[in-house]
């Protein structure tokens, strides 16, 4: 077999059963081998920030890596801003890309670039294939440093004579790992710290599940501790019936105020909170002066299993874990279509076990709170805050999940960034929701704009963060790409429309337009 297929049948034989792809002449080979190697599908993407975002969409949901395949440094370039939410996620991702003929690249030909070192702004494991008898190997250990703990973007370069000369055959079989649980003093201290007035758990990284949800709502009802989840964790299990974290906000003052009152820190997969950016006369740091820093589990550790110990240690096994019992809210008939209006029709109408993609930006602080009245469902937020995450890892979710219902909550301006996402769901009838929270502009700038000091905006200024004139069309930029679409302009269509959407198979799309 030659280098190509070796690297397939590695993949296949380690459970990387998906590739999402965006090839060009140097990775041929590769397409090539997949038509010998039918365990590894092969799934187009129009554009390589498709392809990153989805393979962190399914590793999210499914909880094992998928393969990217990326055309050259350019081709990687286009990737690398949904691999930095995939590196800040801690997202497995074998993260393959083609590399010029090992005798061809001394000529600096037009596409020639440093790979390895833009692989290195977004991978904690860069290797170069030297040869094609090393591919086997080499897939493997890339396989092996993805899903180490807490989990990474691997990157493996391949020539494209390592591709198609004769190879060694496939690699080997990687051992899963497992997380280990934090040491006992650990568990013991964190339960000494529970004791004293003032002490908070912070959860992260995999800690919002339901099995830990469970264990920190009894450590709270237990020793009357706060309880808060990071705002950027990967996964959060939300709904009815689940207890509730109060997440860290986004802005600095709010989160300020939530943290003031904590007098001593419990992390969990997580680390001191910071604010997402600096601002004048405003502290960077969220904890009150003094506050001191206990990690009860390191990213690489299982805090679910440590959350249960430390559960144990403090009696708390037998208490009541203090959940939301309010009934379903209704869903709106009538009124303006206001962000209020679009969290109560979601609340009221999505399914058991639906998967959210939230990229609404701006329009999330206003429809999240409604979505603890859900029923139960998991929701990805942006984790690394780099727009145009939202469509690709929907699309990786559903890739993952075919028999859950994927709703894309996600904002008009970052949809434009990944607008070919919607190609790749209709070509594959992804079962994906995707609604537009469509304002016509880019409103969190403007936030920003008047956060840094800018009271007054001018119209050049408002030119400069208006995405209205001219505005954009959803309907036919949705079905241009194959994707049904409706567009509501108050709560009683958008209700309609998401009822019916919602009953449907394959993709739709719904352009809310704000009142």
């Amino acid at each position: 077999m030659n280098g190509a297929e070796a690297l397939l049948r590695t993949l296949a034989a380690n459970g990387v059963d998906v590739c999402f792809m965006n090839p060009g002449t140097s990775e041929m080979r590769f397409v090539a081998a997949l038509e010998h190697v039918d365990d590894v599908r092969g799934m187009l993407c129009l554009f390589e920030g498709v392809c990153a975002g989805a393979a962190d969409g399914y590793a999210r949901i499914s909880g094992k890596p998928a393969a990217t395949l990326l055309h050259l440094g350019p081709g990687l370039a286009n990737g690398l801003s949904n691999l930095h939410n995939a590196r800040k996620a801690r997202s497995p991702v074998v993260n393959i890309v083609g590399e010029h003929s090992t005798r061809h690249q001394q000529y600096d030909a037009p596409l020639s670039a440093d790979i390895p070192a833009f692989a290195r702004t977004v991978s904690g494991y860069v290797r170069v294939v030297a040869q094609a008898a090393e591919m086997g190997r080499a897939a493997a250990e890339t396989i092996a440093a993805a899903i180490a703990p807490p989990g990474q973007v691997a990157t493996l370069i391949v020539p494209a004579d390592v591709s198609w000369s004769e190879a060694g055959g496939c690699g080997p079989l990687v051992e899963r790992p497992q997380r280990p649980l934090p040491a006992s003093q650990a568990i013991a201290r964190a339960a000494d710290l529970l004791k004293q007035e003032g002490t908070a758990l912070l959860l992260g990284g995999t800690t919002v599940n339901d099995r830990a949800l469970a264990a920190a709502g009894r450590l709270a009802a237990r020793t009357g501790a706060a309880v808060f989840a990071d705002r950027n964790t990967p996964r959060i299990a939300w709904g009815r019936g689940r207890f509730h974290p109060r997440i860290v906000p986004y802005f600095p003052e709010p989160a300020l105020a939530a943290l003031a009152g904590v007098r001593s820190l419990i992390v969990v997969e997580s680390q001191a909170p910071v604010s997402f950016f600096g601002y004048p006369n405003t502290p960077s740091y969220l904890l009150p002066e003094g506050c001191p820093v206990f990690v009860l589990a390191q990213r690489s550790e299982d805090g679910t299993s440590a959350l249960e110990a430390l559960m144990e240690e403090c009696g708390a096994a037998r208490a009541a874990v203090p959940v939301d019992a309010s009934e379903p809210l209704p869903a709106p008939t009538d009124g303006p279509l206001t962000l209020e209006a679009m969290g109560a029709a979601l609340a009221a109408s999505m399914p058991d076990s639906a998967i959210l993609s939230d990229e609404m930006v701006s329009a999330g602080g206003a429809v999240i709170p409604y979505l603890a009245h859900a029923a139960p469902h998991d929701r990805m937020p942006v984790t690394g805050g780099s727009i145009g995450q939202g469509l690709p890892v929907a699309l990786g979710a559903a890739s993952a999940a075919p028999h859950r219902k994927v709703i894309a909550l996600e904002a008009d301006g970052s949809a434009m960034y990944t607008l070919q996402s919607l190609w790749t769901m209709a070509r594959e009838n992804l079962d994906v929701l995707v609604v537009i929270f469509a304002n016509r502009r880019y409103e969190i700038l403007e936030i920003e704009m008047r956060r840094v000091g800018v009271d007054i905006l001018s119209e050049k200024l408002r030119d400069c963060i208006d995405i209205g004139r001219p505005c954009l069309d959803w309907l036919r930029l949705s079905e241009g790409m194959g994707v049904p679409a409706t567009r509501a302009g108050d709560a009683a269509e958008f209700t309609a429309q998401l009822q019916a959407a919602l009953r449907m198979h394959g993709p739709r799309l719904i352009e809310a337009v704000l009142s």
